[in-house]
């Protein structure tokens, strides 16, 4: 573990530079630890792909006192791995208005780009950006794409996108500029549920091509 102050009031831990699973497994496995722990001094903790924010009150402990608590904790690495969860996407036309380009950019069809995009099974690694926007591990990068250059002042809510090497998905409207390839009628950010995000770091993510007449009606059943 590497340690890295953050201002006066966090610090990073590091368990280096590779995006895995192996890696990903150790970040919440500590995360959980620390949690466990219950440290007076604690505010959060934020996981991300093979790091950890802790975020602590500067009138309880220093930097030099978390990073001695922590590397006093215990804990095992254990293989991370939550729920498997279907997302129906609707690739193409007004709800993928990129998918052309992403197959053209590639040499592919459109018809190749959702087939290779709906047959990996991704790793949620950490939610960010936004409430309940899942950070995807596994996309093929036959289909990687750079961002838009300008990006869109309003994206759907749903939105399923492509940003070089990386998928994931919009759980509420707003600026953008990932490519969008297609959208989901299921809602992932609910504040009246609990937990309020349908996708947890850790579980598994497939999506699940459907078609006009599917997504209309499950846009009334899933959007509630």
């Amino acid at each position: 573990m590497n340690f890295k102050p953050l201002g006066d009031s966090a610090l990073l831990v590091s368990f280096g530079e590779v995006i895995d699973e192996e890696t990903n497994d150790r970040v919440h496995a500590l995360a959980g630890a620390i949690e466990k722990a219950n440290f007076e001094w604690l505010v959060e903790v934020v996981p991300a792909y093979s790091s950890l924010e802790v975020i602590y009150d500067p009138k309880l402990i220093d930097f030099e006192g978390v990073k001695r608590a922590i590397q006093g904790l215990e804990f095992s690495a254990e293989k991370f791995e939550g729920r498997l969860v279907e997302i129906p996407v609707l690739y193409g036309g007004e709800h993928g208005p990129d998918l052309e380009f992403v197959a053209e950019y590639n040499g592919l069809t459109p018809e190749e780009v959702i087939e290779i995009h709906s047959k990996p099974v991704y790793r949620v690694y950490f939610l960010g950006f936004l409430p309940g926007f899942a950070y995807l591990g596994g996309m093929d990068e036959r289909i990687a794409t750079p961002r838009l250059e300008k990006p869109r002042l309003k994206v759907p809510a749903g939105s399923v996108g492509i940003a070089g090497k990386q998928t994931g998905i919009y759980p509420l409207e707003s600026p953008g500029g990932w490519r969008l390839i297609g959208r989901t009628p299921l809602r992932l950010f609910n504040p009246s549920k609990e937990p309020p995000t349908l996708l947890q770091p850790g579980d598994r993510v497939k999506f699940v091509p459907i078609d006009e007449k599917t997504i209309k009606f499950k846009f009334e059943v899933f959007s509630r």
